[in-house]
């Protein structure tokens, strides 16, 4: 007798949850545990059947049901075969959808999820401390400049400024002087509070100008609200009795939520990277204080040039890190060779 869908779905119920508790399984359990809807009754025949070709056995005659070994490896091949295929399809994705990263890194989260079980996060990629590459100011009338400012990555930002009287071509030209001498080439945790009141003091009855300008260029080189978050298998946390309690699960979908938080753990993974690009938080070494019931495997992923990102798998303490980091390793790499330093 071959193993049909049915049977292959409450025997993978069965060896989970046994894996899982460490006790025998019983139907009731199983009707919990998949998307059957069936009876307990028509399940307990299933797991007869399973237990007839030698996938189960029933250690004492009122308990449940445990895998044997013919089970586990069953399931070890079958794992084993849905991975590659996994990883196979993900290639053949990435390479179909090159050029539209976000359809991409929507992809990878779901696919992270549905792997692991768990839930994921994944970062589009920013430039990493952008450094000033030049600023260029014009006039536009008589009240308003425009300045238009260039970081790493060839990155544009245009910013109109309000001016209370007309600023002639020379003014304009030793303001232009002024700012990309002393800035250029600098990240913003290099202009500090020092440099920009030498700056104003230098720009004279023009050092309000100085200072809107100066704004601007912070706000091009963080640009941490242009930053695009994907998510995916937020309700898989639920299926962990210990992150299912009422409030920390409220907590954590809260954090998968909020757009902030997961900005924050994402910056965290960049700035904690190692030399292998993968990260583990476990417990309270989460940067995210919803997350300290958690763990949170992170891996970050270089496209060349400061430009990185973050993918994350967040699930409970006692998770399986050689899967999880293995899955992420392998995304990552993808990643970095489909649109990273190598691409021309």
């Amino acid at each position: 007798m071959d193993l049909d869908d049915r049977k292959i779905k409450i025997l993978y119920a069965v060896i989970r949850n046994y894996l899982e508790t460490g006790e025998p399984v019983g139907s009731r359990t199983i009707s919990k545990y998949t998307d059957l809807n069936l009876s307990s009754a028509t399940i307990r025949n299933e797991m007869s059947d399973l237990e007839e070709l030698g996938y189960i056995i029933q250690p004492h005659t009122s308990a449940g049901r445990i895998p044997t070994d013919k089970a586990y490896r069953f399931y070890v091949d079958t794992i084993m075969e849905e991975k590659d295929r996994e990883i196979s399809e993900l290639k053949g994705m990435i390479v179909e959808t090159e050029g539209k990263m976000d359809r991409v890194l929507k992809n990878v989260a779901k696919l992270l999820a549905t792997n692991t079980n768990y839930a994921s996060v994944v970062s589009a990629p920013q430039y990493q401390r952008n450094k000033l590459k030049f600023i260029q100011l014009s006039k536009v009338d008589s009240n308003q400049i425009l300045a238009v400012i260039v970081v790493e990555g060839n990155v544009i930002k245009n910013n109109i400024i309000q001016v209370t009287e007309p600023l002639n071509d020379e003014t304009i030209l030793k303001l232009n002087i002024l700012l990309n001498t002393n800035l250029n080439g600098l990240s913003i945790d290099e202009i500090n509070l020092a440099m920009i009141s030498t700056l104003k003091q230098q720009a004279g009855i023009h050092s309000d100008i100085v200072g809107e300008v100066i704004d601007a260029v912070a706000e091009a080189i963080r640009a941490d609200e242009d930053l695009q978050i994907y998510t995916s298998g937020t309700n898989n946390i639920l299926k962990y009795p210990e992150l299912a309690d009422h409030q920390k699960a409220g907590e954590l979908i809260t954090a998968f939520e909020e757009k902030e938080m997961l900005a924050k753990l994402a910056a965290k993974s960049i700035e904690d990277e190692s030399d292998t690009g993968i990260q583990v938080y476990i417990g309270e070494e989460s940067p995210i204080q919803s997350m300290k019931d958690c763990s949170v495997v992170t891996a970050t992923y270089d496209l060349g040039q400061g430009m990185k990102g973050s993918i994350a798998v967040v699930g409970p303490k006692r998770m399986d890190y050689e899967k999880v980091v293995g899955t992420l390793r392998t995304m990552m790499t993808e990643l970095e060779n489909i649109y990273g330093k190598d691409k021309a």
